[in-house]
């Protein structure tokens, strides 16, 4: 009899309970409306519109009429040479920097992680790089580029390793080289915030084993630090490279994409196709083929390190 009631009891409980995980479920979205509405406004909102004026001929003017044109926009950018020379150099860039900036962090982030004098305060000066905007190292870096009153050519004059001013930005072999260690110095810190996180979650055992297994510093490197930091290295490469290739404000600082657009990233062509020539659906279009590129690579790069890890 106990039974019976019990099994009796037990479906009438779980409908009874359906309700008030339903109401628990609208009261949580309730809770992240004030959240959610303004990433559907200012984010979702203008990528969809984004996506739609890519398929039209939009340009800038009061009385302009906007058309319908399909894929004709994408069919002119297979063709753009001014496209792929700036798509040529987006890409030299950001691979640069993401790995360049990914070794230096990884080094700092290894010596901020020993016990070692003032640690504490080394962190928070590694960080200070972090904290500016992109327009203040901009103009910063442009003072320390600076050909006459720069201090990095006085500095190097000083040393005997230059004999005569060097124009940095303006220069077509060294601009961009000369931006990519802005780059570099600029996104560093995140870096290695979130390796140092990830190297204080190695467990000390795993070391100390290797140790009195005979493993040298460097072969428990290669061998316990990096198998532990890996997912941590696929998340913080993939969110910089897609940080770097859509890189706008600093380098517009710097150069504006010159001289002679040799640092003019895809973002800064896009920019100058829409406010300064009027081009709306066109620059709308680049956006969306370089938005195709970096999903196409992130999933071929994370796939490939995914199957490494399982």
């Amino acid at each position: 009899m106990t039974l019976t009631a019990e099994r009796t009891r037990g479906p009438a409980a779980g409908r009874r309970g359906r309700p008030g995980r339903s109401r628990q479920g609208r009261e949580t979205l309730l809770l992240m409306l004030p959240a959610l509405i303004p990433v559907l406004i200012f984010s979702v909102g203008p990528l969809l519109y984004g996506i739609y004026l890519a398929f039209t001929d939009a340009r800038s003017g009061r009385n302009s009429v906007t058309s319908f044109v399909g894929l004709s926009n994408f069919g002119d950018l297979l063709t753009d040479g001014d496209f792929w020379a700036s798509f040529r150099i987006g890409l030299i860039w950001a691979v640069s920097v993401t790995v360049l900036q990914f070794v230096a962090a990884l080094g700092l982030a290894l010596l901020l992680n020993e016990n070692l004098r003032f640690r504490a305060f080394t962190r928070v000066l590694a960080m200070v790089p972090w904290a500016m905007p992109p327009v203040v190292i901009g103009l910063m870096w442009r003072l320390v580029y600076h050909p006459n009153a720069g201090i990095l050519n006085s500095t190097l004059q000083g040393v005997g390793l230059l004999d005569h001013n060097v124009d940095w930005l303006n220069d077509f072999s060294i601009a961009l080289p000369a931006v990519i260690v802005v780059g570099i110095w600029t996104g560093m810190p995140q870096t290695t915030v979130v390796l140092l996180a990830g190297l204080q979650g190695v467990p000390r055992e795993l070391h100390e084993a290797g140790h009195v297994d005979g493993a040298t510093t460097w072969r428990r490197f290669w061998s316990i630090t990096l198998p532990q930091l890996r997912p941590v290295i696929v998340t913080i490469t993939s969110l910089d490279f897609v940080w770097n290739i859509n890189q706008f404000g600093l380098v517009y600082v710097l150069t504006q994409g010159g001289p002679g657009g040799q640092t003019r990233l895809p973002m800064l062509f896009a920019y100058e196709e829409a406010f300064r020539y009027g081009f709306f659906g066109y620059a709308a279009t680049l956006g969306v083929a370089i938005v195709i590129v970096v999903l196409a690579v992130l999933g071929i790069y994370i796939g490939r390190q995914m199957r490494e890890v399982s």
